[in-house]
Formats: structure tokens, sequence, C-alpha cells
């Protein structure tokens, strides 16, 4: 499963996610996106960040868990 985390530079929210992937151990599966460099996204998530995305196109939003990161990176 490839995960995508939508942020942006400066967004302590958005470090503090990143931190949980790397606590799962998933932050090596995890792809890093600024949204400031793609008008849809800026447009999606500029009040969302962070938003952890599957492949499948599911969605988490914060505030989420490590625990939360695990269960929705196994469903399939």
């Amino acid at each position: 499963m490839s995960l995508t985390l939508f942020s942006t530079d400066g967004c302590h929210l958005c470090e503090q996610a990143w931190e949980l992937l790397e606590q799962t151990g998933l932050s090596s599966h995890t792809q890093l996106k600024d949204i400031i460099d793609d008008e849809r996204w800026l447009a999606a998530y500029a009040v969302r960040i962070p938003v952890l995305r599957r492949n499948d196109g599911g969605e988490l939003d914060w505030p989420f868990t490590a625990a939360d990161i695990l269960e929705f990176s196994r469903v399939t």
C-alpha cells in the first residue's frame, strides 16, 4: 500500500503527522506532497492538512494517531 501525505512547509501539524508515519515504519512507503505545488491540491486541502491518502483514494484527515495510520494502511 502506498500512501501520500499532503502537507506544506511550516505546518507543525504536518510535521507531527510525518513523525507518526516514521514511528509506524510507513514513512518509506509515503510520498510527501506540498499542496502549494498544485492548484487542485491547494483548493482541496488548504484547510484540511495534513491529509493522508491511500493509492485507492481513501483519505484520513487530521487528527490521527499512529494506530489510526496502521489501520488505515491495512484497508484494501
